[in-house]
């Protein structure tokens, strides 16, 4: 089909690029275009036809803008009396090139043509100038033809840009002037505006070759790009806070400055931030710095002993001593006294110990979320995440709303969170452990890379040593070191032996625990909640069994004698016709089971008879199982009588007496059991030391005054009454025993958080001792050989676990530990100090690209001015062998505030995305001057793969189109209540009416409100189908403050574009 036509539309067979193909190809000899834009990226679509032609001029207008013309100008009349202007001209040139070709589409097609450009550009054969006219709109395309050709030349004129879309795609609307008239009109016009413009082909040319995606960058230049891209914010933060005020004898550490400096971002981005550095780093001075930087009023929620004015270390006098003003204190226990109050006058919220709301079906949970709900929120606890991920989740819900999220990539939080928990289903703790325990550390990696990256401030001791030593040691601060915590072992005789190891047996395999779950046998209507609830009771008490049991046998033997007097009760009572359930007291026992006060949930259990059922109504099975049950009590009552001494007290009193550092020193003794822990004050007192102080849930103020007075460094008036303190958990968080240097655990504390949380009490940044010792107790068998005795300490853990089979997790309360590496873990210096959880630290690379700014500035400089988009070549290192062969492309993407590193490589069906430490590792040179390798041509193809990969993980999920996903049934059953017929069509309604409903939908759809609060709305909304008083219910029911949008709502990255940051092409290792 003829190209020869007057209008140029890019219709089928009437694009303006065929028609270029023919009247440049052959006929065409000098080549001059007018535009006001000239795009270098879609030079490739023309650049074949352009070969014979023998100079090309382009002559632009808007893209440079008159300042740079002016500038360009002047400084060429001036010499170099004006360079600096010139310099000027020359870097906006530039940078409107450099943007043009940062934006442009990736594709070996468009490099040819832009290497071509350049290549014209030397040679002369094309140039380049810019029109001062910020008004020169004009696409006119003038070919001259040779001399003696049938016509001077052409003009085309009209809508089309050289691009892709202007030459192809668009439907545009040209016409071609072949009139000589035309022709000369035209060339007289362009060489009038031609001989006032500035050349700008050098400027084009050196921006190409030195600073655009095209250039050549080595390997170590790509490296600090990735630092410098991925740390940018860091870098970009104020190096110090602003109008601080740190009080005399306060030291004004460089580490508590930065946490500071990070949470104030993260405050301003999402919300909420975690306060996490390990144990005694200074979390509460830390919070006292952060408010001093934040506007508005603060509320402090924290456990009442850590709001005692009498400590020094209490919050309200450290916020008094760093003069932070207008903040009020409240108990974590008194969280509906608060609600009383006015809470929209807070614009801040510190809550201490956060874990302890790592559970939100609590009412105490759905207080707290009313109360945070619009506020800035402060997690402070050293450990958020004790039992599993869904712990994060709770506490990240008191800012973020559940499906409707800030977090980069991650809106539905809920959905994320269940994903975690199927990870885990179908498989055996005990017959898939491997399987299971690498689901547990793979979740656990995707919570820290997905949700806590963006969100918390996690710090050891190790990492402050390593990176803010010179500050420390400027300052006169040394962290004490802390010892492997030492075994100690209490040996049981034979017969012992064998008594304890039966007992063992008979309690987890053949104890049914029946009289703990009677609706188990009842055949009457029942809810699978109440049968759940009953479940877990029944597990709970077999745990509570087995920590007695370890515990002491002082303990074992009150908690097996009441069990037994209470089996005999509900025996007798079955025999005269009775079943009596105590529904009441379920959650009580439940929050007692979580703050470890197994005492109460025994005297919860006998307190009282609600609900009478009549034994006719049970199985035939439930009485042989309980006097089977009563059967074996009595069974492992007679074994024990058998049994006259206390080892493990006789190995606990020689130590005390003979152990050269448990002799003189403060002691900090804790057991998990109340009575364990008043017979060890007791036998201490009469037997060992006379100055011993015992601190329970049930102690006064005064004693906690005199524990304070003895044992906290920092009291205000301290005195030395006693030596040694007996306590259980109440002590093992948020108070300061630093007096002592000494923790022993008289009992195993089967959770690792347990022991960093006690050992904490002593480790405090502002202790006086060079040393931390950490001793715990261990049942074993009769030896001489240490070795043997760790072997069996180690075997008695192993048996219990074990047998326990999933109930472990009861045992280790919800953290997921090997038999095998208990032992180790609770003997190991690392579990203390929180190592033993970290992954390798970032800080390393933040440190390296900041040491470049600081030291290197010209460097820096030049690291921060290389492109999007760059890339390098360098040889597949070690770190990359074990995820990829050559050759591979590793590219670095970002959408708003997100960062993804992907791996594309040969033999590989789809690109693996990687995480940082992966990623820089593969990035990092291991000498500075390795040299760049040749890009080859295939390395567009491995782009693609990475940019389609990036693609798919950052459109909109599934989850977001499916609302209800990863939400509640309460949630559900209220949507379709509220979308259903009946409502969505009454006519009672008002506007305002309609409009609140609505409301309600949404937030139910975000999944914004908590789970309390719509367990209780569903609850009565089954009752209930009236449409008004259906919102009355409503209104009744959710409280005002959930209605108000997050701190962080309205900040979200979904419209952000995605971008190529840049890659690195690996090849064979020479």
């Amino acid at each position: 089909m003829s190209t020869d036509l007057t209008f140029i539309t890019n219709e089928p067979g009437k694009s303006l690029r065929d028609r270029f193909g023919v009247l440049l190809e052959d006929d065409t000899r000098f080549f001059d275009c007018l535009v006001g834009y000239f795009f270098i990226s879609g030079f490739y679509k023309l650049y074949p036809f352009l070969e014979t032609v023998e100079k090309i001029r382009i002559l632009v207008g808007l893209q440079t803008d008159r300042t740079a013309y002016e500038l360009i100008q002047k400084a060429k009349e001036q010499g170099e009396l004006n360079l600096k202007s010139h310099a000027t001209a020359i870097e906006q040139v530039s940078k409107n090139v450099l943007g043009e070709l940062e934006r442009s589409a990736d594709s070996a097609e468009i490099e040819t043509g832009v290497h071509k450009f350049v290549e014209w550009v030397r040679s002369k054969k094309l140039e380049i100038r810019a029109h001062p006219s910020e008004n020169l709109h004009a696409k006119v395309y003038i070919m001259t033809f040779a001399e003696g050709d049938r016509d001077k030349g052409r003009v085309i004129t009209g809508s089309s840009n050289l691009t892709q879309a202007g030459l192809q795609d668009n439907l545009e609307f040209n016409v071609e002037l072949k009139n000589p008239y035309d022709y000369q009109f035209a060339i007289d016009k362009f060489n009038e505006l031609w001989r006032v413009a500035v050349d700008v082909s050098k400027p084009y040319e050196d921006t190409i070759l030195n600073k655009s995606p095209y250039a050549q960058f080595t390997p170590y230049e790509l490296y600090l790009k990735f630092l410098y891209e991925y740390f940018r914010s860091e870098l970009s933060r104020p190096a110090e806070l602003d109008d601080i005020y740190v009080p005399a004898g306060f030291m004004k550490l460089k580490y508590q400055e930065e946490a500071v400096l990070n949470a104030r971002k993260v405050l301003d981005e999402y919300g909420g931030a975690f306060l996490s550095d390990v144990v005694g780093l200074g979390k509460t001075y830390m919070s006292a710095l952060l408010a001093q930087q934040l506007d508005g009023r603060n509320l402090v929620i924290a456990p009442p002993h850590l709001l005692d004015r009498d400590i020094k270390g209490s919050w309200p006098n450290v916020f008094s001593d760093f003069q932070v003003r207008q903040t009020d204190f409240e108990s974590i226990g008194m969280l509906d006294h608060l609600l009383k109050r006015d809470i929209s006058k807070y614009t801040n919220v510190f809550i201490d110990e956060s874990h302890r709301f790592r559970t939100e079906t609590t009412q105490s949970y759905e207080a707290l979320a009313r109360i945070c709900r619009g506020k800035r929120v402060i997690l402070v606890s050293a450990t958020p995440l004790n039992n599993t991920p869904r712990d994060i989740l709770s506490q990240v819900k008191l800012f973020q709303i559940g499906k409707a999220s800030t977090i980069p990539n991650l809106r539905n939080l809920e959905a994320f969170f269940t994903g975690l928990e199927k990870n885990l289903k179908g498989l055996d703790r005990q017959h898939d452990r491997e399987l299971y325990f690498q689901a547990i550390q793979a979740n656990a990696k995707a919570t820290r890379e997905n949700v806590l990256k963006y969100l918390m401030i996690r710090r050891t001791r190790t990492e402050i040593e390593k990176y803010y030593g010179e500050d420390m040691k400027q300052q006169g601060l040394k962290f004490p070191h802390v010892e492997d915590p030492e075994p100690l072992f209490y040996k049981f005789s034979k017969r012992e032996n064998e008594i304890f190891d039966k007992t063992i047996r008979l309690l987890i395999a053949e104890f049914k625990y029946a009289r703990y779950r009677p609706l188990t046998y009842y055949e009457g209507r029942r809810t699978e909640q109440e049968l759940q609830g009953q479940r877990n009771l029944a597990k709970f008490m077999k745990i509570l069994m087995v920590k007695r049991l370890e515990s002491s046998f002082h303990a074992f033997r009150l908690t097996l004698d009441r069990f037994i007097h209470s089996y005999e009760r509900v025996i007798a009572e079955f025999k005269r016709g009775n079943v009596y359930i105590s529904k009441k007291h379920i959650h009580k026992i439940f929050e007692a089971l979580d703050a470890g006060n197994h005492e109460a949930i025994e005297r919860l259990l006998e307190a009282e008879k609600a609900e009478w059922l009549s034994a006719e109504d049970f199985s035939a099975s439930f009485l042989p199982d309980l006097e089977s049950d009563h059967k074996i009590l009595l069974q492992v009552q007679e074994l024990w009588a058998e049994v006259g001494r206390d080892p493990k007290w006789e190995a606990f009193r020689e130590v005390l007496k003979l152990q050269p550092k448990l002799k003189n020193g403060k002691l900090i003794i804790f057991s998990e059991s109340q009575e364990t822990a008043s017979y060890l004050a007791d036998r201490i007192a009469k037997e060992v030391e006379p100055k011993v102080i015992l601190y329970t849930g049930q102690a006064g103020e005064a004693t906690h005054r005199d524990v304070i007075a003895n044992f906290d460094a920092n009291a205000f008036h301290p005195r030395d009454d006693y030596r040694i303190l007996v306590s259980t958990e109440v002590l093992s968080e948020g108070v300061n025993l630093h007096r002592s240097n000494i923790v022993i655990n008289y009992d195993i504390p089967w959770n690792p958080t347990r022991l960093i949380q006690r050992v904490g009490r002593v480790n405090r940044v502002d202790t006086k001792f060079d040393t931390i010792h950490t001793y715990t107790f261990f049942p074993t068998e009769e030896s001489n050989d240490l070795i043997k005795l760790k072997e069996a300490a180690e075997a008695k853990i192993h048996a219990f676990i074990e047998m326990l089979g999933a109930d472990a997790r009861l045992l280790t309360e919800g953290e997921e530990i090997k038999s095998h590496d208990l032992f180790a873990r609770l003997t190991s210096r690392k579990t203390i100090t929180g190592e033993d959880e970290e992954e390798e630290s970032e800080l390393e690379y933040l440190t390296e690209i900041r040491d470049i700014r600081d030291k290197k500035p010209d460097l820096f400089a030049r690291i921060k001015s290389l492109p999007k988009k760059a890339r390098s070549t360098r040889m597949l290192p070690p770190a990359a062998e074990n995820v990829a062969q050559f050759p591979a492309l590793l590219t670095y993407f970002r959408k708003g505030r997100l960062d993804k590193f992907y791996l594309a490589a040969t033999g590989a069906s789809d690109p693996a995305e990687l995480d940082f430490m992966t990623a820089v590792k593969i990035l990092r040179p291991a000498d500075p001057s390795e040299p760049l390798q040749t890009i080859p041509p295939d390395f567009y193809a491995f782009l693609d793969r990475n940019k389609a990969a990036f693609a798919a993980d950052t459109s909109p999920a599934e989850e977001d189109a499916s609302p209800r996903y990863g939400g509640s049934a309460h949630d559900a059953y209220l949507l379709k209540r509220l979308k259903a017929r009946e409502i969505r069509r009454y006519q009672g309604f008002t506007e305002d009416d309609e409009a609140y409903i609505q409301q309600v939908i949404q937030l139910l759809t975000d999944g914004a409100l908590p789970k309390p609060t719509t367990k209780k709305v569903a609850a009565a909304l089954k009752k209930e189908s009236e449409p008004l008083r259906v919102l009355g219910i409503l209104k009744r029911d959710i409280a005002a403050q959930f209605f108000q949008p997050t701190r962080a709502q309205g900040t979200s990255q979904a419209q952000a574009p995605r971008e190529v940051i840049l890659s690195s092409y690996l090849v064979e290792t020479k």
